[in-house]
C-alpha cells in the first residue's frame, strides 16, 4: 500500500480488485472448458494465446496486490510496476482485437467481451482513477518488453517445431521479413501503451490520492 493511503478506504478497493481477478480467472477456466468440450485443446495451447495468458497474469497481480493490502502491508514498488506492465499489455490486447481483428476469436462471445474489452477497460480506469500508486519512473519503461518478447520467442520456436502459432501473422511461412515487421510493430505498440500507462501513473486519481507524488517510484 502506498505511503499515506487511508487503509480503511484501501480495503474495499483491494477486495474489488481481488474479486475482479477471481472472476476473470473463472472466465478463463470456463473458456478452456468450452474449448475442450467442442474439440479439445491443451492448456499449453490455450494459454499460448497472448490474450488468455495476459488476462491470467493480470488477474494474479490484482489478487496479489489485494492480499498485500488486506494484510496491512505496503504494496512494494515492484508489484506496482508489474501491474503497470500488465495494464499496458492488456491495452494492446484490447486495441488490436477491437480495432484490427474484431470478431475473429473462437471463444464464446461473453468470454471474448470480458477478456478483450471489459477487463482491460476496468483495470485501465482503476489505474487512472484510483491514486494509490506512485508515478512510475520513465527509466523503467523498457520493462514492458521482456514478457511479450519471451512470449514471442516461445511462439516462434513452436511455430518452426510443432507448427502451432496462436495468430496467423506469426506463421513461419510468412517469411522473416513479414514476421520481423509484425514483431517490430507489436513492440512499438507496447511501448506506446506503456507510455500512456506511465503518464497516467502521474495523475493524482479521484480516490485514494497519495501525497508526495512528485518523486518517481523506486523499484
Amino acid at each position: 500500500m502506498a505511503s499515506g493511503v487511508n487503509h480503511t478506504m484501501a480495503v474495499p478497493v483491494a477486495i474489488v480488485r481481488m474479486i475482479a481477478g477471481l472472476l476473470v480467472t473463472a472466465v478463463l477456466v470456463y473458456g478452456y472448458a468450452v474449448q475442450v468440450e467442442v474439440g479439445g485443446t491443451s492448456p499449453f495451447d490455450y494459454f499460448g494465446y497472448f490474450t488468455n495468458q495476459t488476462n491470467l497474469l493480470t488477474s494474479l497481480v490484482l489478487i496479489g496486490t489485494g492480499i498485500v493490502v488486506l494484510t496491512g502491508r505496503r504494496v512494494p514498488g515492484w508489484l506496482t510496476l508489474v501491474r503497470g506492465v500488465a495494464i499496458a499489455c492488456l491495452l494492446v490486447v484490447a486495441v488490436i482485437y477491437n480495432l484490427l481483428i474484431p470478431g475473429t476469436g473462437s471463444a464464446p462471445p461473453v468470454v471474448s467481451a470480458i477478456l478483450h474489452l471489459a477487463f482491460p477497460l476496468a483495470i485501465a480506469l482503476d489505474w487512472l482513477l484510483v491514486g494509490d500508486r506512485g508515478p512510475l519512473a520513465w527509466r523503467r519503461l523498457w520493462l514492458v518488453l521482456p514478457y511479450p518478447l519471451l512470449w514471442l520467442l516461445v511462439v516462434l520456436v513452436r511455430g518452426v517445431t510443432d507448427g502451432w502459432v496462436p495468430y496467423g501473422f506469426l506463421l513461419p511461412e510468412r517469411g522473416p521479413a513479414a514476421l520481423g515487421l509484425h514483431v517490430v510493430a507489436l513492440l512499438g505498440t507496447l511501448l506506446a501503451a506503456g507510455a500512456l500507462v506511465w503518464s497516467a501513473s502521474r495523475a493524482p486519481g479521484r480516490w485514494l490520492r497519495t501525497p508526495g507524488r512528485t518523486v518517481p517510484s523506486r523499484v
